[in-house]
């Protein structure tokens, strides 16, 4: 049974941020843990699951390969498999998920009401918002790969505060309400014991410090809307519908809290020549009948210049030629796929007289009279021997 999308099992967009994936994987680790779900084998599946999807998607290097290649440019990547792994061996793998350090204990006691992890740091600010922009590309791009200098007007951090805000020679102080801890807390009881809710001081929006005076330039927003130039490599054998994320060429953070990311969703412009059927490159080439019975040869264009192909004699309407290596390459990989003449035979739907009397002395040859026994197929002969 083939995977299914690691977002799809975080129940997560592509463009989640870190901190909302990792929320996403402790809802499905509590939702789906054998302590929860005894002798539930499907649950202790998910959990498998759900913890080799965020054992990629926690990772950057690992998130930016599988956001290009998907599960094939997992291979080799070092990606875990989880299937054989007993399930506290799992957990201790992401400990510090769960608000402790390895230290023991269940994952409910971990998250409710025991020993958790440290507060918010402060200073962090505000992360970025992502960016998300089309690029169309032309087949030929996307055969051979290609650069490409993209022009985008972003949010991009102060340089008169260099980020912070305020104004020079001020600075920032602790914040009132949290008390510099950049979160607040709620303690309420559920079913599993306490519960303690955190969530982001709303005063200070989490970074614990607030603006003594606000800059000049940017007034405490901490950053300003320039045009910026980003230059980005498209791999050859992209298709429609992929995208590349570019990790901190987003909006900047508010208080020198980290970018977003830029995500390009990759557009093929349709081809005036060629359809493209995974790797492979469909053309259809149209020859004369002449050609098509006494054979020939004719240049084809292709993605990469012009090739030179032989019509075989009697070539019929809807036979192939097949130009190995003449089609997409394929991600991550040497290979390519190829490119299919398809023959397609010219019937003009005019005539002068004369044509017209010459095609009527063909028609009288028996070579050119599909109904003639000599051209009658192999099941019709033997029907007329037996009959």
């Amino acid at each position: 049974m083939s995977k299914r999308d690691y977002y799809e099992v975080l129940e997560v967009s592509k463009s989640a941020g870190a901190d909302e994936i990792k929320a996403a994987y402790r809802k499905q680790a509590i939702r789906f843990h054998p302590d929860k779900n005894p002798g539930d084998h499907e649950a202790e599946d998910k959990f498998k699951e759900a913890s080799e999807a965020y054992e990629v998607l926690s990772n950057t290097d690992k998130r930016a390969r599988y956001d290009r290649f998907g599960h094939d440019g997992m291979r080799g990547a070092g990606a875990q498999d989880f299937g054989g792994m007993d399930i506290n061996d799992i957990f201790s793998q992401f400990g510090d998920i769960f608000g402790g350090g390895g230290g023991g204990g269940s994952i409910f006691e971990q998250f409710f009401g025991g020993s958790g992890g440290g507060g918010r740091r402060r200073g962090t600010g505000e992360r970025g918002s992502d960016i998300k922009l089309r690029l169309a590309l032309t087949m030929e791009e996307v055969a051979t790969g290609t650069n490409k200098t993209l022009k985008i007007k972003k949010w991009s951090s102060c340089d008169t505060c260099t980020g912070t805000g305020a104004k020079a020679g001020t600075g920032l102080e602790r914040c009132g309400v949290c008390g510099g801890a950049g979160e607040v807390r709620q303690v309420s009881k559920s079913f599993f014991g306490q519960f303690v809710n955190i969530a982001p001081c709303g005063n200070c929006n989490g970074t614990g410090e607030v603006i003594r005076e606000k800059c000049g330039t940017c007034h405490g927003e901490s950053r300003v809307q320039k045009e910026e130039q980003i230059s980005i490599d498209i791999p050859a054998g992209v298709d429609d519908g992929n995208y590349i994320p570019m990790q901190g060429k987003g909006n900047a953070g508010k208080r020198g809290g980290n970018s977003g990311d830029l995500i390009v969703m990759l557009e093929v412009k349709k081809h005036e020549l060629f359809q493209r059927e995974e790797n492979n490159v469909i053309f259809d080439l149209i020859i004369s009948y002449p050609d098509a019975v006494l054979g020939a040869e004719v240049m084809v264009p292709t993605l990469y210049g012009t090739e030179k192909i032989k019509i075989e004699t009697g070539s019929q309407p809807g036979s192939e030629i097949r130009l190995r290596d003449k089609g997409i390459p394929f991600i991550n990989s040497k290979r390519k796929g190829d490119q299919i003449v398809v023959i397609n035979v010219h019937v003009p739907k005019k005539v002068t007289v004369e044509e017209r009397g010459l095609l009527k002395q063909l028609l009288a040859s028996e070579n050119f009279d599909p109904h003639h026994k000599s051209n009658k197929s192999i099941l019709e002969k033997v029907k007329d021997a037996l009959f």
